[in-house]
């Protein structure tokens, strides 16, 4: 995996490494930002970048430009958010000597593009998982952030549950070897915005545009989990989609869904380790349900993102009859990320995330180190997604992921 900026216990002191700081950034240039995308992801990223200097020492920037295709909404958003004028062009933007980094929260179509552009114009670049929308492209893309980094310009993929202290946690657990020898995982991510067979058609549901459904969509995070808590790598995949409802309300009549409402997978690790992933959009009752459960043979550990902040840890080098799982309340100063936010005993939320995923893109910049996860930890999930696809569409077949 590529190296990253470490994550302290207290990022607000010692945020950065050796030889650099917050009072050193001063001195350089200070960084113009735009983002492109204005909707869900765009949000929540506006969010971040509008917060994250509140909370810890980042090198200096401006929220310069938003963009978006209607002028009159994406002018509206950037007032609402912060960016302090809005625009409709990108590539335009991308012209600009002002802008230093550029923030891509646009649907999955059009990453490619965009961030190899960006790229190439030697802009820092951190873009919305899924990589892409095909391998090919995340190829394409990862090639393109190889070449730029020789250059020092940084690339990052948004991959934010990296960024939920328990889970932050959990990976030091499992580094520290707390967990011994990790032989199964479990993870699902769940979802029920898709119950109601009369939800209209979107983007999301169209494979020209999305990609994938549930398996790009959400499977990614479940499967960057893995890689991420375990280091590992997928060698092997078997897999299912399947799509409950096949025509949804459009604005013209029903629209075909050409894209998976849940999907399946068994991978097999490096290391010999087992994970099953499971994810739907079509679970009732489940809202924002990614769940992890990692199992060694020295202990356990349980994760429920509608419980963000609680992490669930057994140790089995105790005595049997002391053994059972141990609720964690992941907000003292000492978990990750949380020294810079309330007194101990005060939970934080999802939102948070994303102002922890700027941090570390910002300190990564300012040190001139590659930030993590990067493009190429971005192709290795794109990699098992396609494996997975390809599974399913031979009846579930064992399939070797690319590079094993």
């Amino acid at each position: 995996m590529t190296s990253s900026i470490p994550t302290p216990t207290n990022p607000q002191n010692g945020a950065f490494p050796e030889g650099t700081s917050a009072g050193t950034s001063a001195a350089k240039t200070t960084l113009g930002v735009a983002a492109i995308g204005y909707a869900f992801m765009g949000k929540a990223h506006s969010n971040a970048w509008r917060n994250v200097a509140s909370f810890f020492d980042v090198p200096a920037f401006e929220q310069k430009v938003l963009v978006g295709r209607d002028p009159e909404q994406v002018a509206q958003a950037a007032a609402k958010y912060g960016w302090r004028e809005s625009a409709t062009d990108w590539r335009q933007v991308l012209e600009r000597d002002d802008i230093h980094i550029v923030d891509i929260c646009a649907p999955g179509w059009m990453h490619a593009e965009i961030a190899i552009a960006a790229l190439e114009a030697g802009k820092h670049v951190l873009v919305e998982k899924p990589l892409a929308n095909t391998l090919a492209e995340a190829e394409a893309m990862t090639e393109a952030a190889r070449t730029a980094r020789a250059r020092g310009i940084q690339s990052m993929i948004g991959f934010n549950y990296r960024r939920v202290p328990a889970l932050a946690l959990a990976k030091e657990l499992i580094a520290e070897g707390r967990l011994g020898n990790v032989r199964h995982v479990r993870a699902s991510y769940l979802q029920d915005w898709l119950v109601d067979a009369d939800s209209p058609m979107t983007w999301r549901l169209n494979k020209e545009t999305a990609g994938s459904g549930a398996l790009g969509d959400i499977a990614s995070h479940a499967i960057d989990q893995v890689l991420f808590l375990l280091g590992d790598t997928v060698t092997e995949v078997s897999g299912r989609l399947h799509t409950f409802v096949n025509s949804r309300p459009g604005a013209d009549g029903p629209e075909q869904v050409t894209v998976d409402d849940a999907a399946w997978a068994t991978l097999t690790l490096a290391s010999g380790a087992i994970a099953s992933v499971e994810v739907s959009r079509m679970a009732t009752g489940r809202k924002n349900s990614l769940t992890m459960e990692i199992y060694g043979d020295k202990g356990s550990l349980l994760f429920d993102l509608e419980s963000i902040n609680e992490l669930g840890f057994l140790d089995a080098t105790l005595p049997i009859r002391e053994q059972g799982f141990r609720r964690i309340l992941v907000n003292e100063p000492e978990h990750p990320y949380m020294g810079a936010w309330w007194p101990q005993g005060h939970v934080i939320g999802w939102e948070h995330t994303f102002t922890h995923e700027i941090r570390d893109f910002l300190a990564a910049i300012d040190a001139g180190i590659p930030p993590s996860p990067s493009f190429e930890d971005g192709l290795a999930v794109q990699r098992v997604l396609a494996a997975i696809e390809e599974s399913a569409d031979a009846k579930s077949a064992i399939i070797q992921v690319a590079g094993h």
